[in-house]
């Protein structure tokens, strides 16, 4: 219980709590929010942050799953060609790293390296998809299909990217794979792709974290916190997301990813000034997010006024992601309402 008491748990938990509270605010994948926190506060190595980030993750996604699982959201047959692609590549990931060098130093490198080089990836995928969300919003949404056609050869390539990002690092679970689901399956609602991208999340993550669990072990003083906290904060983000203006969130999370991913490339020993050059590193970190947060909006404005909207105000992103379901409904609802008759 003392363990629990300790500075680092406290800085642990709250990290979680936090990380949890966007996640269930935004449904972003925890892992390219929490790992990169858990490595900045050097609460411990990186092969034990992924292994208890992803334990973790297996815990409190099976809950999502469940959730989905008994309102019957999820797409059971994609996410079964998911899973065959995702869970083989995310258990040969850790050892596919782990075999590149018995140095602890190299290994610790290499992973930073590769969790830097994901988060990037990450952002601009999470970018990507808000962008999709305001072409349909203007294009007209494609046209409803909750049971498609499934294309299995890309389906498996989406779980094996997808997997083995997962496996390395902890990142691309609800970022990448979600993305690459709303390209393959257009017709899918969101709720669809969010129950899919839940259910083969589980066995994805757990394989993963068996797989590091293997290898490496697993860390209970830093699991146990990140569980606590991370658990409550995602219910909370749950709750109150309806309440929350998300357009800030969403955007704000691309700018620190590309930061985070940034950073860790020169904490991997990637140094483009040269050794011992780690202040005007950081500088170019913070600069990096000063000019995201300025040009972020600006771009954001631009694309939005090449669609037909106005630059600035309502539809914010979150309601740029529930208006095609909107648009359909409304279709619908006119196709069925009978034409008015006229009067003789």
């Amino acid at each position: 219980m003392s363990e629990l008491l300790t500075l680092t748990a406290l800085s642990i938990m709250t990290a979680g709590f936090f990380v949890g509270v966007v996640v269930g605010l935004t449904g972003m994948g925890g892992g390219a929010l929490m790992t990169p926190a858990l490595i900045f506060l050097g609460v411990g190595h990186t092969a034990s942050i992924v292994t208890a980030d992803l334990t973790a993750a297996a815990i409190y996604k099976t809950g999502g799953a469940l959730t989905h699982a008994r309102e019957g959201s999820p797409n059971l047959r994609l996410a079964a060609w998911l899973i065959a692609g995702s869970v083989p590549m995310a258990f040969v990931g850790p050892y596919l790293v782990d075999g590149l060098t018995d140095d602890p130093e190299q290994l610790e490198s290499t992973l930073k390296l590769c969790i830097g080089i994901a988060l990037l990836f990450a952002a601009s995928t999470y970018a990507l998809r808000l962008y999709i969300n305001l072409r349909r919003v203007r294009s007209g949404a494609a046209t409803p299909d909750e049971n498609p056609r499934i294309r299995p050869v890309p389906t498996l390539l989406v779980g094996m990217l997808g997997g083995l990002l997962v496996g390395i690092t902890s990142v691309g679970s609800g970022s990448v794979i979600m993305i690459a689901l709303l390209m393959l399956y257009p017709g899918l609602s969101a709720v669809k792709l969010v129950g899919t991208d839940l259910v083969q999340a589980v066995p994805l993550v757990l394989s993963a974290a068996i797989a590091n669990i293997m290898i490496h072990g697993l860390d209970w003083a830093l699991l146990i916190p990140l569980v606590i906290g991370s658990v409550p904060g995602t219910i909370i983000g749950s709750r109150i997301a309806p309440r929350v203006p998300q357009s800030y969130i969403r955007r704000g999370i691309v700018v620190v990813l590309t930061m985070s991913g940034i950073a860790l490339l020169f904490k991997a020993g990637l140094h483009p000034f040269g050794e011992g050059h780690e202040t005007l590193e950081a500088v170019v970190v913070a600069l990096v997010g000063i000019v995201m947060l300025v040009l972020v909006p600006v771009v954001w404005g631009i694309l939005r006024k090449q669609t037909g909207l106005p630059m600035f105000g309502a539809p914010t992103v979150a309601e740029l992601e529930k208006l095609p379901g909107d648009r359909k409904a409304k279709k619908a609802a006119a196709a069925k309402k009978p034409a008015p008759q006229s009067r003789p």
